[in-house]
């Protein structure tokens, strides 16, 4: 049967979610700006990150309404109150944990827990998560993720997070395997607009590549 998320995961043209683990909030405009003009439509701010929802704040007042822009490493239910009064859209966590998703799901917010197993992915998808990062995506490789994929519901959303850069998409693709986060190969604490905007173009074209478009 075809899943049915407590919120939908949107239609993104190409769907990258650019994680920016690190940025401060003066950074913030210019990088986010930078990755819009390249294409991306989905962007996570860790909540790791200095001052994080100032940052959050500045992204989504920022970006054209079609855009995602959430937070990452979202481990309580006050954080997910934070992110919607911030004006995010998207809630990612690095575990499952059906509260946290049950509030994103009650702010409309959408959700995508981290998962490794079996388990943990249908314990997300039951607590209604609009879609699943396999996480680290490196470890369990594309032939990990499609093994798990085969015993989820038809339709979920799934995104490769973890190790992963504009270089393993083409592996990924032969696995079926279309979405991806992107960390470390695209910012660094301290990278320059110019910078992260040169290597989301790399990205958007090696994807495009990829995948034929």
């Amino acid at each position: 049967m075809p899943y049915l998320p407590a919120v939908p995961w949107p239609e993104l043209k190409r769907p990258l979610i650019a994680i920016l683990r690190g940025i401060r909030p003066d950074e913030a405009e210019a990088i986010v700006a930078a990755l819009i003009e390249a294409g991306f439509e989905a962007i996570e701010i860790p909540l790791n990150s200095p001052n994080p929802f100032a940052s959050i704040e500045t992204a989504a007042k920022l970006a054209p309404g079609h855009c995602l822009i959430g937070a990452g490493t979202v481990l309580a239910p006050e954080q997910v109150d934070a992110l919607a009064a911030a004006g995010g859209r998207l809630m990612v966590s690095p575990n499952v944990d059906p509260q946290v998703i049950a509030r994103a799901a009650a702010h409309g917010l959408v959700s995508m827990p981290g998962i490794f197993t079996a388990t943990e992915a249908l314990l997300a998808l039951g607590a209604g998560a609009s879609g699943l990062k396999f996480f680290p995506a490196s470890v369990l490789g594309p032939g990990g993720i499609a093994a798990i994929r085969a015993v989820l519901p038809e339709g979920v959303a799934i995104c490769a997070v973890g190790g992963i850069s504009e270089a393993d998409f083409a592996a990924y693709a032969a696995a079926g395997i279309r979405s991806f986060g992107l960390g470390s190969s695209l910012y660094g604490p301290g990278a320059s607009a110019a910078d992260v905007g040169g290597k989301a173009r790399a990205a958007i074209a090696a994807y495009d590549a990829a995948f034929g478009r």
